[in-house]
């Protein structure tokens, strides 16, 4: 017996076999019911969702001698056997693929003036539409603005957008809509039973999502599954067959990711990649599985998930470990790294870095991990700075109280009895511009970065301070010219200005600062909360003021001279140019 595919063994034949298609296949039912015909149809829609089968049983239906009370042909009468036996007069199809042409349209032309042999209609499907030349479109223009009576045209494309205007304005317009995932697989499930076939629902779901919205794809893939798996469809063997990445792997991604187990997760990774899988595909899966644990989180939002049941389930049971905020960080991360995919000259380490600060997402600021942020050396480094120094007379005022508790420094018996004094402490030799690592101007809001609360753990250092610390002006000027560098751009322009300012210490810790013009000084005055704020938390003197002066222009503006005055003026300071001018026979330009 000769093999014949899947897909065209179990051609719809009805409008009832057709899936999917409900609402426009009632519109065609009942137009057959009532009568009431256009002359002219468009099916357009992606692949594989039936716009040439649904043409084909409404052809058949128009020339029922005997249609049903449902409007589906009887399949008995004499137009009926004709059709089915690919004998029709009365149904001609045409491939505007490859008749394309003004001579094809006026050949189809002198047919149409034929009537029919048998039956009311003559009927003309004209497939891939979109493909006829722009005069073949425009000949084809008078006879479908005037046809016959008995001739019926159903053009079917899947391209609408390269269809003249006049055309569409001439057609009854029906939009096929792509498969859902739920639809193939149950339409996969009867031509297993049919077949004999077993199956796990998992792997049909796989062959339903590799299908994208096309049954005929699916049918297509699900014969060669069946012919890799031998008759019994499992989903190991289908993800094998079709080189598709497990999604158990993207489970175990964000499971590790609520760990924060990064090693895990690269480890997880190279395996992948060594599999053959690119990186770019595992995030552009990982971003979509992860939409998916986000829509599993509301029960609203749960019908989106066009996946089987037992996944859906899986995806719930994920959404109840995983915070809303972890994921709206996570698809952000994933959507930064493929935009910027294409363009990286080193992929994989685009894809690991993405990885770990999804698995930092949840990890405490302040804990020890590899891949934190620059934020974090800034305690590292201020506990540094704040360990005791030996005393000397220099003239500081500073009152601290400090714990530290590191977890590579083990204090001596005699540190740990020694008392916590409250005394004077020199300034520490270190510059201190190295405490403010981490700093940006963003982070200077009302209450500054030092009274930012943190979850860090009992191990990290807790500072109380209230300074009273003095500065030089070298220090005040290299700390105004760091926090001009660290200004939005937004505040390019007075960040420039001010790199050419000189705050000048007049009284310590009172600082005065002169501008050029009155502009200035008001965005200045708009942002002296800001800078202030920034010159505490730098120079560690919590009693700093800053006054802003307008400059006092004394006397008129130099006037510009033109180059025969400045000739002039040298000829007045030193007479012997005239001299040298006369000699050489100079002009001046």
């Amino acid at each position: 017996m000769e093999y014949i595919v899947s897909a065209r063994k179990y051609r719809p034949i009805s409008f009832d076999t057709v899936v999917g298609q409900a609402a426009l296949t009632t519109t065609l039912k009942n137009a057959v019911k009532s009568g009431k015909l256009a002359h002219a149809y468009l099916f357009c829609g992606p692949r594989g969702v039936g716009k040439t089968t649904c043409a084909r049983i409404f052809a058949k239906a128009i020339n029922c001698q005997n249609p049903t009370a449902d409007g589906e042909a009887c399949n008995e009468c004499e137009s009926c056997q004709s059709f089915n036996e690919q004998r029709s007069l009365n149904i001609f199809e045409l491939d505007a693929a490859s008749n394309n042409s003004v001579e094809h349209i006026k050949t189809l032309m002198e047919q149409t003036r034929i009537p029919p042999q048998l039956g009311r209609y003559k009927v003309f499907i004209i497939d891939e539409v979109h493909m006829l030349s722009t005069a073949a479109f425009n000949a084809f223009l008078k006879i479908l603005e005037e046809p016959p009576a008995h001739v019926i045209f159903i053009l079917a494309t899947t391209e609408k957008h390269k269809i003249l205007p006049t055309i569409l304005s001439r057609c009854q317009i029906y939009d096929f809509e792509r498969m859902t995932v739920r639809n193939t697989i149950d339409h996969l499930k009867s031509v297993a039973e049919k077949e004999g076939i077993k199956y796990e629902e998992e792997a049909l779901a796989v062959i339903a999502e590799k299908a994208d919205g096309g049954m005929r794809d699916a049918l297509s893939i699900f014969d060669q599954a069946t012919s890799f798996c031998q008759g019994n469809i499992t989903y190991q063997k289908v993800i094998e067959d079709l080189n598709v990445l497990d999604s158990e792997n993207y489970f175990n991604i964000i499971d590790l990711s609520l760990q924060n187990k990064v090693s895990d997760i690269m480890v997880l990774l190279n395996s992948i990649i060594n599999k053959g899988f690119d990186g770019g595909l595992l995030i552009q899966g990982l971003a979509k599985h992860v939409r998916n644990v986000l829509m599993a989180k509301d029960p609203q939002t749960l019908p989106l998930l066009e996946v089987s049941d037992q996944q859906r389930q899986r995806y719930q049971e994920q959404a109840k470990k995983a915070d809303t905020r972890f994921l709206y960080q996570a698809l952000r991360l994933m959507n930064q790294c493929d935009i910027n995919y294409r363009q990286s000259s080193n992929k994989r380490l685009l894809v690991e870095l993405t990885l770990i600060e999804i698995a930092q997402i949840t990890q405490p600021d302040d804990s020890a991990s590899a891949g934190r942020r620059p934020r974090k050396l800034k305690s590292l480094f201020k506990q540094l700075i704040q360990q005791p120094q030996p005393k000397t007379t220099a003239p500081q005022v500073a009152v601290a109280k400090t714990v530290v508790s590191t977890p590579t420094v083990s204090p001596s018996p005699q540190e740990e009895k020694a008392p916590v004094q409250k005394a004077a402490t020199p300034k520490p030799s270190i510059n201190p511009n190295i405490q403010n690592i981490g700093f940006t101007w963003n982070n200077l809001g009302e209450n500054g970065p030092s009274q930012k609360k943190s979850n860090a753990p009992s191990t990290s250092a807790v500072v109380e301070n209230t300074t009273q610390q003095a500065f030089s002006q070298e220090d005040l000027m290299q700390q105004w010219l760091s926090m001009c560098k660290r200004m939005p751009q937004k505040y390019s322009g007075i960040a420039t200005r001010m790199m050419n300012m000189t705050p000048i210490i007049k009284e310590m810790p009172q600082v005065e600062v002169t501008v050029d013009n009155a502009l200035a000084k008001q965005e200045m005055d708009e942002l002296k909360g800001r800078i202030v704020k920034t010159l505490i938390d730098t120079l560690h003197n919590d009693r700093i003021t800053l006054s802003i002066l307008l400059s006092e222009k004394t006397g008129q503006q130099p006037k510009v001279l033109n180059r025969r005055e400045q000739f002039e003026e040298m000829n007045k300071k030193n007479p012997a140019i005239v001299i040298l001018q006369q000699e050489l026979d100079l002009e001046l330009a």
